[in-house]
């Protein structure tokens, strides 16, 4: 009941600090630099990469430990239902006796007493005394049997082989770093994709109800002049199509508004439903200003983390040849070892503990594997070829991407500036139109087409804008000077 209360009460307190986030967002706009923390925190794809940075680590820590001496125990009981006994039944022994006159042991056997030669049974003397061995004797207690060994191992040359093990778990715990930069720039990048599509749609959204407000009252003023005689029916069914049209407009504009707020509140980690105003959909924006587009293809190669991520692939390959290698080379380790028993083999098997200490050095030579050493060796060669060409393939396609970006970047630039210019010209059109058209001058037509061309020029404006700003973030990510 009691952990039941304590999960209870925790998903009231996270229910209370999103409600309540959702509630400051709603009065306070979120910038995108917080929509970027947020991605960053919240991003399940990070948090494998970051998990992935850990376990590389934890490698790297088991690598090194090959360097220090392992100690190892294994312990063994068995219970066996019989005794061991060396005799089959009692043992009797013949006896010997020294003979003064030859100076030797002679057997004692039973003797003729007229000739004095020992009497044969079955062609064997007949022993006079004996030693008897009792069958008990040679009888040991094995039913419990215990038996320990405690082993030391220190490797002193392995061929290079936990050297190269090393360097391997180093380069990959920097690689599994590198991995989870490039996973950072790419949500970020998403992020301010998905940001910057909302901005987009927000502005059109407005532009669609100021277009169908321009229409609104277009359409009256037919009507009115329509009642009056001065306009026809026709000239009325025109304007109310386009006015429809426009409320259509609106109308997916605010669908695909709706959609792209999902979009970022999934990225951002927030629940899709959630309802937050970004700092930029505000009118009052700051201008995009042109950036110089000078770089050095060296510096992009040292920023871009799918270089590195590469770069120590191609190490790691390097040193796979060195552990292939290794296998080929002699192998010396000094061995330690502690054993006991129970029953104690040293002391006739008595039912107790005991045991000896051994010291020794473990030798191993490759001799003959019938190429698969070599083959081994070749095919980390061959690994490593191809890993290099991947480097030099990828900074190809690299230098591809910057310049690309580069010109795309400065092409956003110029038709921003194309568009802005644009607009100024449609502002003034529609506002001649408007004037022509209350003086009576010109008719609904050439209004319906001021608007309409003030209308693309504004749509143009918008995605101009935008266009710059993302073409910015991924010109950043092309040369890798991203920030966040």
């Amino acid at each position: 009941m009691r952990i039941n209360r304590t999960l209870g009460a925790g998903r009231v307190l996270v229910a209370l600090f999103l409600l309540s986030f959702l509630a400051a967002s709603a009065q306070q706009p979120v910038s995108l630099d917080s929509c970027r923390r947020m991605a960053l925190k919240n991003n399940k794809q990070l948090r494998i990469a970051e998990e992935k940075v850990k376990g590389a680590g934890y490698t790297k820590k088991s690598a090194r430990g090959a360097y220090f001496p392992g100690i190892d125990f294994s312990g063994t009981y068995m219970y066996n239902q019989k005794s061991i006994s060396l005799l089959e039944e009692d043992q009797y022994l013949p006896t010997k006796s020294f003979d003064l006159a030859t100076q030797e042991y002679k057997y004692n056997v039973v003797t003729n007493p007229m000739t004095g030669e020992p009497i044969l049974n079955n062609g064997q003397p007949i022993p006079q005394t004996v030693a008897l061995i009792p069958k008990e004797a040679f009888e040991f207690d094995v039913h419990n049997v215990y038996v320990g060994l405690v082993t030391l191992t220190q490797p002193i040359f392995m061929g290079g082989k936990i050297k190269a093990l090393n360097d391997i778990a180093s380069y990959a715990e920097k690689l599994a770093v590198t991995q989870r930069n490039t996973a950072e720039k790419e949500i970020v990048y998403q992020t301010d994709e998905a940001y910057w599509q909302v901005v987009s749609l927000v502005h059109k959204k407005r532009l669609a109800e100021s277009y169908t407000a321009l229409l609104d009252t277009l359409n009256r003023h037919v009507q009115d002049m329509i009642e009056e005689g001065v306009a026809t029916q026709s000239d009325g069914l025109t304007v109310a199509v386009r006015l429809n049209a426009a409320q259509i407009t609106l109308a997916k504009v605010d669908n695909g508004l709706a959609l792209s707020r999902m979009a970022l509140a999934q990225i951002c980690g927030l629940p899709v439903n959630s309802v937050f105003t970004l700092e930029d959909e505000s009118l009052e924006r700051v201008e995009p200003q042109e950036q110089p587009l000078a770089y050095d293809m060296d510096e992009v190669f040292r920023n871009r983390n799918e270089v590195l991520s590469l770069d120590y692939a191609a190490k790691i390959y390097e040193k796979k040849k060195n552990l292939a290698l290794s296998d080929m080379l002699p192998k010396l380790a000094l061995v330690g070892t502690y054993s006991f028993s129970n029953p104690n083999a040293f002391n006739g098997f008595k039912n107790e503990f005991n045991g000896m200490f051994s010291v020794g050095v473990m030798l191993n030579i490759p001799i003959l594997h019938w190429g698969q050493n070599y083959n081994k060796i070749r095919a980390a060669k061959s690994e490593a070829v191809v890993a290099k060409l991947q480097l030099a393939d990828t900074k190809e396609k690299i230098e591809l991407q910057v310049n690309q970006a580069a010109f795309k970047a400065s092409e956003a630039y110029r038709t921003y500036r194309m568009a802005v210019k644009n607009l100024e010209k449609a502002d003034e059109n529609l506002r001649n139109a408007q004037v022509g058209f209350e003086e009576g001058v010109l008719t609904t037509t050439n209004v319906l087409e001021a608007q309409t061309a003030w209308l693309e020029a504004q749509s143009e404006k918008i995605d101009a804008e935008i266009d710059t700003r993302l073409c910015e973030v991924y010109l950043a990510k092309a040369l890798g000077t991203m920030r966040y």
